[in-house]
């Protein structure tokens, strides 16, 4: 594959076919003074505020959302990514990763926090008129107004657009009257306004806005659900509701942009947030594998219970650097947008959908680092990680939720595939000249091993191999959809092969990015590379064994031989003593007695 000289700044799904370097990405490690206050200051809201009302957050005890949202209002908290027009601190995209990254600790709230700043309020400042704008964004900065969004009904899900809830105009022409059903939607029981969206006339997608205490409005009980036990959620009823027709919010007919657009930032802030409770719940690992003693030692002497706490802080750490890379190509794209005269808010729109692949990654590779994290926190805790006394069994059940909402993974490593498939088609992404000169590469001798002495060769052949592995698989079964010898909706397994390899190339560059750029800070430890090690040889191995298992899913004889070759051929990376490496990155984890890396 010969690959291009790097565009300036990479566009969606462009880490496919162009390299990155470490000038252009951003690592939490490069925080300025500024941010690092910023991120103190909504970590000492977490110490403050959170944890000694846990017991009554979980129990929902009435009154404390709106205490709760009063203190994040103050704080400046539920505004941080609002202009200051409306009251917000206007910060940039970086800050308001960290700040994720800093209230990720939240356990229920985050899901009251998350609905409201990223689904309750986007859907305004994206497509609100200017009146509904100055009507509601200052109170739902300052948290006299709680927002909730309104989309999921008992038939439509995932297919969001088989809706049933209508909305239908006045015979006056100055109403809209909703009729419906909505369910499983958080804030419902404190909410103040409602983002819901109807069918006018049973037949265009729209959004709207619909006051609390608005007759007609009612509201079921609270669900009792698995997980995220304080947060509210219930079924939400319309019956003859009527709202003014200036609360249509958006063009009619166009509910669907809304409601995929503000979705793409709803799915990176969860994954964002999935960073601070994941490294919470690893210190806690970390504490209890120091205390509790066994067999005359304590049980962080086992090698049994380094490898889980190693790879905790492995798959913590790598998540970070992807959603942080990510993080920083939203901010450039954003600021190369203003520079060219793009309204600030527009230009932050045009990002988020420029980048929507990029941000359903975040929202798995986060969602599933933090359940393998929780997973094993209640393993090292044994029985009193499973009593309901700890706060193990808390954050493995409120983990749960984050596969499933906000497009479930399933979803979202379809939209990966088909999205870059889009772009391909689009002329956005040059997918088809990229994977064909891998195919040429494959009619060629055998590769030559590389003996390139600089450091990090032998990482940079295996994020080429590896993004030639994924181009042969995802080009060649794209090109057999065109051809109509297969149809990808109908073999759903394979897209999700081919995303997973997405993902794990990605993961890997942008791991070894933050490890390069930590050496150019001077901040590189030895156990960093333990960790870049680790991941490139098991990132080889699964990506390569996922190559296999699409490509003798869609592929046979001469075809089938040729592609299993290719993938032996870029399958290069050495191997690795990972038993050692993961003994020593225990060990710097258990000396700090914290996550610390």
């Amino acid at each position: 594959m010969e690959i291009a000289q790097m565009p300036k700044a990479l566009a969606g799904g462009e880490f496919l076919i162009h390299p990155s370097s470490t000038d252009q990405t951003f690592i939490p490690e490069e925080r300025t003074e500024e941010q690092q206050m910023i991120f103190q200051m909504a970590a000492s809201f977490v110490e403050q505020e959170i944890k000694p009302n846990t017991a009554r957050i979980e129990n929902q005890e009435p009154g404390m959302p709106e205490y709760l949202f009063q203190k994040c209002g103050e704080l400046g908290l539920l505004g941080a990514h609002m202009p200051e027009a409306y009251g917000g601190m206007n910060l940039d995209f970086n800050t308001n990763t960290l700040l994720c990254d800093a209230l990720g600790n939240m356990g229920s709230f985050n899901t009251s926090f998350a609905a409201h700043i990223g689904i309750g309020m986007l859907p305004i400042l994206y497509y609100g008129t200017d009146a509904q704008k100055e009507k509601y964004l200052p109170g739902m900065i300052e948290g006299r107004i709680k927002a909730s969004y309104c989309l999921t009904e008992p038939g439509s899900g995932s297919d969001a657009l088989a809706a049933k809830t209508r909305a239908d105009l006045s015979p006056d022409g100055q109403h809209y009257i909703l009729n419906g059903q909505k369910m499983w939607i958080s804030n419902a029981g404190f909410a103040d306004l409602f983002v819901v969206f109807a069918k006018i006339n049973g037949e265009q997608f729209t959004g709207f806005l619909v006051e609390r205490g608005t007759p007609g409005l009612t509201f079921g009980e609270e669900e009792k659900k698995l997980g995220i036990k304080g947060s509210s959620t219930r079924q939400v009823f319309f019956e003859n509701v009527t709202i003014p027709k200036e609360n249509l919010l958006g063009e009619a007919g166009k509910g669907h942009l809304i409601a995929l657009n503000v979705l793409n930032m709803g799915r990176f802030k969860l994954g964002a947030f999935c960073i601070g409770g994941s490294k919470a719940a690893i210190t806690e690992s970390i504490r209890y594998a120091n205390e509790r003693v066994q067999f005359g030692k304590s049980i962080g002497h086992f090698g049994a219970i380094q490898y889980k706490l190693a790879e905790q802080a492995i798959r913590s750490f790598t998540a970070e650097s992807s959603i942080f890379r990510i993080s920083d190509l939203i901010q450039r794209k954003i600021e190369s947008l203003i520079a060219e005269g793009i309204e600030p808010v527009q230009a932050k729109l045009r990002a988020a959908q420029e980048y929507a692949i990029e941000c359903s990654i975040t929202k798995i590779i986060g969602s599933e680092m933090i359940d393998y994290v929780v997973d094993e926190y209640v393993q090292i805790l044994g029985g009193i990680g499973y009593s309901e006394e700890h706060a193990a069994a808390r954050a493995y059940r409120d983990a749960r939720i984050n596969r499933i909402y906000e497009g479930t993974n399933e979803i979202n490593r379809m939209v990966i595939i088909d999205m870059i498939f889009r772009k391909a088609l689009k002329g956005e992404l040059d997918l088809v000249n990229a994977a064909w000169n891998v195919q040429k590469e494959l009619a060629k001798m055998p590769m030559p091993k590389s003996s390139n002495p600089e450091p990090y060769a032998e990482e940079e052949q295996a994020i080429e191999n590896m993004k030639k592995m994924t181009l042969m698989v995802i080009g060649a079964a794209g090109k057999m959809q065109m051809d109509g010898q297969l149809d990808l909706k109908e073999e759903q397994e394979i897209v999700m092969n081919g995303a997973d390899m997405v993902m794990e190339l990605f993961d890997a560059e942008s791991l070894l990015l933050r490890i390069k750029k930590l050496g150019e800070l001077g901040q590189k430890k030895a156990f960093h590379d333990d960790i870049l090690k680790v991941k490139f040889w098991e990132a080889s191995q699964r990506i390569a064994k996922i190559a296999r298992e699409a490509i003798n899913s869609f592929a046979s004889g001469d075809l089938q031989r040729t592609f299993l070759m290719g993938v032996k051929r870029f399958d290069q990376y050495p191997p690795v003593n990972s038993k050692d490496s993961r003994r020593r990155i225990a060990q710097h984890l258990l000396t700090a007695n914290e996550y610390s890396l």
